[in-house]
């Protein structure tokens, strides 16, 4: 489903053909057709309704009558190919040809040239890109890195720089961070967009691990993390191909511009934390955007502000929040774990596949993509973060107990039954188990009465037994209402036996 309202956001809020919209998001352009006719049969636009979940867009998508398969027959685009080649050979040509060959099976003319051309499109080619103003920023990470001192101990660790650059205009930008993380892209590609003051249809990066969940030449997947970036600012991540350099020939240039006009600058100089490193970065940066082109009127400034700047979208009013994704299952007791900590979810999740979204400060549940659980992190290894909403009725009845509570209603039956419940409370290895003690004491008193439940704990507290499991059998068996220093003793005398001792045996 996320797909589908992926491939709605493309298609209304930028001006992306279906070829690119199924090249960025990894699926194919009869795929991509396919969603949008579900869409408009069921009188989907874009945005959706804020209430529609998953669960309901599905049921809207799939409740319609589906499309008839196609009844065409696909030309031979690899033979139309090699024939044009041909002097005086023309598509029309082929087209007729092809037409004569299947019948009333045929495209039309117009639809026989664009699946050639989309065909066509996607052979291996080089030639000189154009770009359109606000279409594009390319983004990498420059060869070289830079050092860091650490002013304890000496040690020296290297620092990357990021680079972005716009395609039309070549504005540049770039910063220092730590290392090429997941973390330090999102963060250079958040920064970049505020440098430049808005937001691009796409933007183009290498194909690092960071960003790309499996590094694939054909079919790239963005890892949840990059897609939430780019959901966030509406726009579209497309990484460039591996070890095609040509597909962002625009930072590589970039790149080699802020190693010889920046870098290169700052190579005598001691840097003894990220940020100092940085700050000596985006100082530079001005100078090297008012640098007047060689074979181009004005600079990358003037170039930015006649070119891209006019046609960017509008940032985000919201800042763009870094978060880790995780899949989770909901454990019987409606608890799901991370880091060693639990958070509850509702219990009627028990035993599902949850998603869980972990930022610094908090911790997000979402059940098929409806955020169900929202807790404060917690560090704390083996520790709850309970819900009481969470909780069924019956375990929320428990826990609404307290120690506190639990005597006052003890005093509230007698003394005996009051020094019973302390003792149970204080003894237990763990609190629990001595609220379930004295819960299971408070069923007893509902059946038996409080009367006797006072002279059964008095029993009790006579001979040590302070057990739930004692005081149930003296009501058992009744010894509640006999005195306690009568029949009592006389029943704890040992019984007459010869297999039975006595002190006497041991002197």
């Amino acid at each position: 489903m996320r797909k589908i309202r992926d491939v709605l956001r493309y298609r209304h809020s930028t001006d992306l053909s279906l070829e690119a919209i199924a090249r960025a998001l990894n699926i194919s352009k009869g795929v991509v057709a396919k969603y949008l006719k579900l869409a408009a049969d069921a009188g989907l636009g874009w945005p959706l309704p804020a209430d529609l979940d998953d669960g309901a867009l599905e049921r809207r998508l799939y409740s319609q009558p589906s499309a008839r398969a196609s009844a065409f027959t696909e030309p031979d685009y690899a033979l139309v190919h090699q024939e044009l080649k041909r002097k005086g050979v023309t598509l029309t040509l082929l087209w007729e040809e092809y037409r004569a060959t299947v019948g009333d099976a045929a495209f039309q003319y117009t639809a026989f040239c664009t699946r050639y051309k989309a065909w066509a499109g996607k052979l291996k080619r080089s030639m000189r890109q154009t770009h359109r103003a606000g279409e594009k920023l390319f983004a990498d990470y420059a060869g070289p890195t830079m050092p860091i001192i650490d002013a304890d101990t000496g040690e020296i660790r290297p620092a990357s720089i990021f680079v972005a650059v716009l395609g039309a205009s070549s504005y540049t930008f770039a910063c220092a961070t730590p290392g090429q993380t997941q973390v330090d892209w999102l963060t250079g590609l958040d920064r970049a967009l505020r440098f430049i003051g808005g937001v691009p249809e796409l933007i183009v990066p290498d194909n690092p691990r960071a960003l790309v969940t499996v590094a694939n030449r054909y079919e790239p997947e963005l890892n949840r993390a990059t897609t939430e970036f780019a959901t966030h600012f509406g726009t579209v991540i497309l990484p460039a191909r591996p070890r095609k350099p040509q597909d962002k020939a625009k930072v590589e240039v970039g790149v080699q511009v802020v190693e010889r006009w920046i870098m290169a600058r700052l190579r005598h100089r001691q840097f003894f934390s990220v940020a100092e490193l940085d700050a000596a970065v985006v100082e530079l940066l001005p100078a090297l955007n008012n640098r007047p082109f060689k074979k181009l009127p004005g600079c990358r400034q003037s170039a930015f502000e006649k070119l891209d700047a006019p046609y960017l979208r509008a940032l985000p009013a919201t800042r763009f929040v870094m978060a880790d994704w995780k899949h989770a299952g909901v454990n019987i007791d409606y608890h799901v774990e991370y880091d060693g900590h639990y958070y509850s979810v509702p219990h009627a999740l028990v035993r599902q596949q949850v998603e869980l979204r972990i930022t610094r400060s908090t911790i997000e549940v979402l059940a098929k993509g409806r955020r169900v659980a929202s807790h404060p992190r917690n560090p704390r290894k083996g520790g709850y973060s309970t819900v009481a909403d969470h909780m069924p009725a019956a375990h929320r009845a428990h826990a609404d107990w307290s120690p506190g509570r639990l005597m006052n209603w003890a005093a509230s039956v007698g003394p005996a039954t009051g020094e019973l419940v302390k003792r149970l409370l204080l003894e237990k290895q763990h609190p629990e188990q001595g609220y379930r003690s004295c819960l299971g004491l408070m069923r007893l008193a509902r059946t038996a009465g409080r009367d006797r439940m006072e002279a059964a704990c008095t029993r009790a507290l006579a001979i040590g037994a302070h057990r739930y499991r004692s005081v149930a059998s003296i009501l058992e068996k009744g010894l509640d209402r006999q005195p306690v220093n009568g029949p009592a003793q006389a029943e704890l005398a040992l019984p007459d036996h010869a297999n039975v001792r006595g002190p006497d045996y041991y002197h």
